[in-house]
């Protein structure tokens, strides 16, 4: 058995990052790096992908997951590099229509379908092809404290997300003989350009400033009193994609810093 420290290393390993231009998928792809990986960001635009692969020493590899050979692709090219993929953050998306389902554009909701359950399911799908003819790998899916609890004016995103959760659960179940663990996280509420974007179309909808709902919704209802950092996602995934958990799979934690 290895030591704490050591088991949390991911020396020699290659990871794959999507979404990883910003937030949580470039916190990710900076912890994994500093944790010895080899490190392919992944995401639809070339330059910030690129400044944030230069910022934490990793490779950009432009993919949009919602196209399968782009994603055949990347894991093609990803796996070129050592051989193997070991590990993969599944983590491209994005919040879909905010509007009451009585309202809500079609099209949107699809669309939110389209980027967050099957660009996971494409990436999901190779990392399984890649991983279980090697005979190991970590998939870490991110889904959202969403992905247990239906919120209002939120149903595409809230569809993806469970679905997400029961995709997790399926695998682990699938991968598992092969030596293939398959987790998920579901980060609450994340301070960044995403969540800056939420919230300024919340505040159209809902008719009141950006401050009054980050008080009502995300401070007072999260028992730290405080926003989620990226870098603390990150860990988490971090975790799920070394030894550390070896005997984990199938899993589903929350960093939502105690939101109800």
């Amino acid at each position: 058995m290895s030591d704490p420290a050591s088991a949390l290393r991911l020396d020699g390993r290659t990871a794959i990052v999507t979404g990883a231009a910003t937030g949580i998928g470039r916190a990710c792809a900076e912890v994994f790096s500093q944790a010895g990986a080899h490190v392919v960001l992944a995401g639809r635009r070339r330059e910030p992908l690129e400044e944030a692969a230069a910022a934490v020493g990793g490779e950009a590899f432009p993919c949009d997951v919602g196209d399968w050979d782009q994603v055949q692709a990347l894991f093609e090219a990803a796996q070129a590099r050592t051989g193997r993929v070991d590990a993969l953050v599944n983590n491209a998306g994005g919040p879909g229509p905010i509007a009451p389902v009585a309202e809500v554009d079609l099209d949107e909701w699809r669309a939110c379908m389209d980027a967050n359950l099957f660009g996971a399911l494409h990436c999901l799908k190779a990392a399984a092809q890649v991983m279980k003819a090697q005979g190991a790998g970590a998939i870490v899916n991110m889904s959202s404290l969403m992905g247990i609890e239906g919120r209002p004016n939120r149903t595409a995103y809230c569809a993806s997300k469970f679905a997400l959760v029961g995709m997790t659960e399926a695998a682990a179940q699938e991968l598992g003989p092969f030596g293939v663990r398959v987790n998920v996280l579901l980060p609450g509420a994340v301070s960044g350009e995403n969540m800056d974007r939420i919230l300024a179309r919340q505040s159209q909808v809902e008719g009141r400033p950006v401050e009054a709902i980050i008080e009502d919704k995300y401070v007072k209802t999260a028992a730290l009193r405080r926003w989620v950092d990226p870098r603390e996602v990150a860990m988490a995934a971090l975790w799920y994609a070394s030894d550390a958990s070896g005997a984990t799979t199938g899993d589903k934690m929350k960093v939502d810093a105690g939101r109800s």
